[in-house]
């Protein structure tokens, strides 16, 4: 073996240029396989960092008559639901918030969560300083603890060791610091601001929260042992059952519906990621085909060594190993710079977030990736190697011997290169058919309409605190003040409030119209969004019908609401809703007239249709704390970043102890709600030019070795009178021929592979003609092009030196 290496290395070392296209080539296949299976290793098969994850899961409420799953649950239902739930070893509530923190230098708003306190225990999780949670310190009277993030303590605290038992200002209230969390501890999978929770407080139910109506928090389950998820989905089913009979008004159907915590993780991405690992497959696969040709066209210029070796007794498995032992070495070469493309690229994915996807701050090369692109290295050597190896050793003694002086292609079978160039061909065109469907996907969900103007307007999040602002009364005077300073910014055309601004979050709401009495429990639900006055102006959605609101709309005044034209379609068909009165579940016993109507603006989604939407002056809110976690909306005359510094400075005139955070452009909004799709479909699209373009130096390769092969024939051929052009038409039509029969396969492929995708896909059918077409056509012109080359070099052959040659 020693012997084959040393021989292998003097071979491949006098043919650079071969050698320097095989590696980059294989390079391409397995650094893109090694860099999407580091993120399906990652994200879908890595378990979580728990103990026994498998037994961790996700609850929900699920309500099938009207379509919805995986809703929070209130926490009165979620008191019954650990009682009762003979399933689980433990049950954990959680909420996710934000909070101002005041102490150490200018304040700064950080992410937390509420959680009840056997969270740690139920994750199988230990502080890395200090201790957990106390069951006590779940009363209110006692809640006055906190954990905190390894990053908070690092970033905030600058590591002090001497932080554990010490106070900190959380919302203007001291708050007793108890433990530091390990670094790589992110909240588990549930609705948390982005970056994870920076701070954990024992749970405390808000006023109003023993209402079943006021659903918004989140659970985590462990099973018990043994239990299966089956079972635990049995035995919750009787639990809901139970409750929708002691309360109908709020239970009514109503289910638990329950989730592996790893399945909540990936389940929106485990499509797209299994897509873009087959597409690199491909990439490999055609790289390997491609290569498999270069060799098979060498294997010609090397049939009088291999018969001069069979000749003297080398046995066919001795021929064999040599030629597998170079495809070996050219592989472990691509392979070893493969990897570096690799590290290159999962560095940029950490680096930018770009495909939004779960758990991507663990990306990194590891052992399991290494040996991955160790493993596909030497698959890879065998799968483009052992074809050349085979044909090239089962020479025919004599007529090897014979083309000795030649040292051309003549006796490598042109039917093969044919077979692996066609395959080339229909492997490239479902790649380019898969990513021409996800780019129009892309341009459609890019050219929906939001129904609201994202140019020039901004946003920032204000959240209040408790201590300086305890009520809603004080929270919208907080608002008036704001929104006064605002609006006499130069610049600034219209500012407003909102409570959850366009496609940054859901808050959801069922309702009564008056005279359109339902069964209990089915009644029908809408997004629910406080304003201010002159949002609908700023925001830029249309007022179509009645009034907007304005100041005098406060909490003296008569109970009022607009809704959007989707609402009013569904409701009141054919008929103008100005007047009509709906009664919110939060508010049983007050009933409110609607006294506008506004267009439908996306709110949850830009792939999502237009919900029913209902907006309440911001003084009359009544869900709590929304106008606590509101946002200021300003709209401006120009780029808004021309004016984000005088808002700060005016808000810090207001208020200096307030934190602004997530400033961002409503344009920014939508770049990331479209950050996945793009993600997806650019990686896609990469891997599709790829493979297009291997594709097409194949077919260039093939094209050459024929003429090659064929020099002799051309030269007679043009000796008996045939013209130039007779010859560049014979090569055309062969390379003609060729990229019909794999353009032929591919289209079958293409078809199989639009099957699987079809749920990334959004306006365009999933056998656009247009696409399947229009590439096929694009394919096939581009593969002309690649054979024009060889056919003109055939063209211009001069039939004295073929003939000669021959």
């Amino acid at each position: 073996m020693w012997s084959d290496v040393r021989f292998a290395w003097r071979s491949l070392r006098h043919r650079p240029g071969f050698v320097i296209v095989v590696v980059f080539t294989l390079a391409l296949g397995i650094g893109a396989n090694s860099a999407i299976f580091s993120v399906v290793n990652t994200v879908l098969l890595s378990p979580l960092p728990y103990s026994e994850p498998e037994r961790l899961v996700a609850l929900f409420a699920r309500d099938d008559k009207r379509n919805l799953n995986q809703r929070p649950v209130s926490y009165a239902n979620f008191q019954d639901w650990r009682a009762q739930g003979s399933s689980f070893a433990q049950m954990a509530a959680v909420r996710g918030d934000s909070f101002s923190l005041l102490d150490r230098g200018e304040p700064e708003r950080v992410n937390g969560v509420r959680v009840t306190t056997n969270i740690l225990t139920l994750l199988g999780v230990r502080p890395i300083a200090g201790r957990d949670f106390l069951p006590e310190e779940g009363q209110p009277e006692k809640a006055s603890v906190a954990l905190i993030s390894y990053g908070l303590w690092q970033r905030r605290y600058g590591a002090d060791p001497h932080l554990i038992g010490q106070s900190v200002t959380l919302e203007g209230r001291p708050y007793t610091v108890i433990g530091v969390l390990p670094a790589w501890l992110k909240f588990p999978g549930l609705p948390v601001p982005t970056g994870g929770a920076d701070v954990w407080f024992p749970f405390v139910p808000l006023p109003g929260e023993q209402n079943r109506s006021f659903a918004n928090t989140r659970l985590i389950g462990r099973l018990k042992d043994g239990v299966s998820l089956a079972q635990a989905q049995t035995g919750m089913d009787v639990i809901a059952a139970r409750l929708e009979q002691q309360y109908p008004t709020d239970n009514t159907n109503l289910r638990a519906e329950l989730l592996p915590l790893t399945e909540l993780l990936v389940g929106n991405v485990r499509l797209g990621l299994r897509i873009l690992f087959g597409a690199v497959g491909v990439v490999l696969l055609i790289a390997c085909v491609n290569v498999a040709n270069l060799l098979l066209a060498r294997a010609a210029g090397r049939q009088t060594e291999i018969a001069i070796r069979v000749a003297l007794g080398a046995n066919r498995w001795r021929v064999v190993r040599q030629m597998l032992t170079e495809c070996v070495l050219l592989s472990l070469a691509g392979g070893a710079l493969g990897l570096l493309l690799a590290w290159q690229g999962i560095e940029w994915l950490a680096r930018t977030r770009a495909a939004a996807l779960p758990r991507l701050d663990e990306l990194r090369l590891d052992g399991r990736v290494l040996a991955f692109t160790l493993l596909i290295s030497i698959l890879t050597a065998l799968l483009f190697g052992l074809l050349s190896a085979l044909r090239a050793s089962r020479p025919e003694l004599v007529a090897a011997l014979k083309e000795s002086r030649k040292g051309t292609a003549g006796s490598v079978n042109q039917r093969w290169l044919n077979s692996l160039a066609a395959t080339e061909i229909a492997l490239a065109l479902v790649l380019l058919v898969g990513a021409g469907l996800l780019w129009r996907s892309f341009r459609a969900v890019s050219a929906v309409d939001p129904g609201f103007k994202s140019h020039h307007v901004l946003t920032l999040a204000l959240p209040l605190s408790l201590t300086g602002y305890p009520d809603q009364a004080s929270q919208f005077r907080f608002y008036e003040k704001a929104l006064a300073r605002f609006n006499a910014v130069p610049g600034v055309t219209q500012a407003a409030a909102v409570f959850r601004v366009p496609l940054v979050g859901l808050a959801t709401v069922t309702y009564t119209a008056q005279g359109q009495p339902v069964p209990p429990g089915s009644d029908p639900v809408a997004d629910y969004r406080p304003i201010s006055a002159n949002y609908f102006e700023a925001i830029g959605i249309p007022l179509l019908r009645g009034r907007a609101f304005n100041e005098h709309d406060t909490v003296e005044t008569a109970d009022v609401l607009i809704v959007n034209e989707e609402l009013a379609r569904r409701r009141w068909p054919g008929e103008n809703p100005i007047g009509k009165r709906l009664q919110l579940a939060l508010e049983r016993t007050r009933w409110r007239e609607i006294v506008g109507v506004v267009g439908n603006a996306r709110l949850s989604g830009l792939e999502a249709g237009a919900d029913p939407a209902i907006y309440l002056p911001l003084a009359q809110n009544t869900w709590p704390n929304a106008l606590r976690n509101s946002s200021l909306v300003v709209r401006t005359q120009a780029d808004p970043q021309t004016v984000t510094k005088a808002l700060r400075e005016e808000l810090r005139n207001l208020d200096p102890t307030l934190p602004v955070t997530q400033v961002r452009t409503l344009d920014e909004i939508l770049d990331d709600a479209l950050a996945p799709r793009r993600f997806t479909v650019t990686l896609f699209l990469l891997f599709a030019l790829v493979a297009g373009l291997l594709a097409l130096i194949g077919i260039y390769g093939v094209i050459s070795c024929s003429v090659a092969a064929r020099t002799s024939e051309i030269g007679l051929r043009m000796a008996l009178g045939a013209q130039p052009r007779d010859i560049l038409r014979l090569v055309i039509i062969a390379g003609l021929k060729l990229t019909t029969s794999g353009i032929s396969l591919g289209l079958l492929g293409a078809g199989g592979l639009t099957r699987l995708m079809k749920g990334l896909l959004f306006g365009v059918s999933a056998l656009d003609p247009l696409v399947f077409i229009g590439l096929a056509l694009l394919l096939t012109a581009t593969a002309l092009l690649a054979t024009c080359l060889p056919a003109r070099r055939a063209a211009r052959t001069n039939p004295i030196a073929a003939l000669k040659y021959d």
